[in-house]
């Protein structure tokens, strides 16, 4: 399993970055303001340089089918690892598959974004799109069980052979990030909190300062002896 990081906060992708644990970066528009960068172009080729050649996904800001299309055109044209994020549907309910096989027609990779269910990822994948993110988060919140939404998807996926790549997202807690993991994820894209949370445990700190407190009285031990 590949872990992306969901930030646009430059100096938290490059501490994990340079931990060897992420794979990549996802981020949206809303991340992307809540981080700071308002310059949709300055912002995605400071963070594309910052992580290649690991795919950097970028999502569209418009609401209509073709104006997605020629912004995906321009937003690949900053970087050769950016992924551009297509929804599913626009706000009015208009599926965009057709923006999405048209671009990986030209060679530029598409993540699938705001998956909620198994159906859109069956869409996702005839068009072609080389990564869809299913918001786990999100699922959870309208009663549904989204670690059967995962393992159904990538079982589908993988029966099939289509190259999409299944990527959990909307992780709302390490919980998520584990739920997702066990039902077969491709990738998980997790925001950086959850990251550091994996990794801490009281028990572990309390074991370290014991080793540690012992490792120094026997130096004194020895000292003194």
């Amino acid at each position: 399993m590949q872990i992306f990081l969901d930030s646009a906060d430059t100096r938290e992708i490059e501490k994990w970055l340079n931990s060897g644990l992420i794979d990549g970066v996802t981020t949206n528009p809303s991340i992307m303001y809540r981080d700071g960068l308002l310059d949709l172009r300055e912002g995605t080729q400071q963070l594309a340089s910052l992580i290649t050649p690991l795919p950097l996904s970028i999502e569209v800001v418009s609401n209509d089918p073709e104006e997605m299309y020629l912004q995906g055109r321009e937003l690949a044209s900053w970087g050769d690892n950016i992924v551009v994020k297509i929804p599913q549907v626009n706000m009015d309910g208009v599926p965009c598959y057709g923006v999405m096989h048209r671009l990986e027609e030209e060679g530029i990779r598409i993540n699938a974004t705001v998956a909620l269910s198994l159906s859109q990822v069956i869409l996702s994948a005839k068009a072609g799109a080389s990564y869809i993110s299913l918001f786990a988060g999100r699922i959870a919140d309208e009663g549904g069980n989204a670690g059967e939404v995962v393992a159904d998807a990538v079982d589908w996926v993988e029966r099939w052979q289509y190259k999409s790549r299944l990527i959990v997202g909307s992780i709302r807690s390490v919980g998520d990030v584990l739920q997702a993991a066990l039902a077969g994820a491709h990738i998980v894209t997790i925001p950086p909190q959850f990251v550091a949370k994996m990794a801490d445990h009281q028990y572990s700190r309390e074991t370290v300062k014991q080793f540690l407190d012992d490792a120094n009285k026997a130096a004194k031990a020895r000292q003194t002896g």
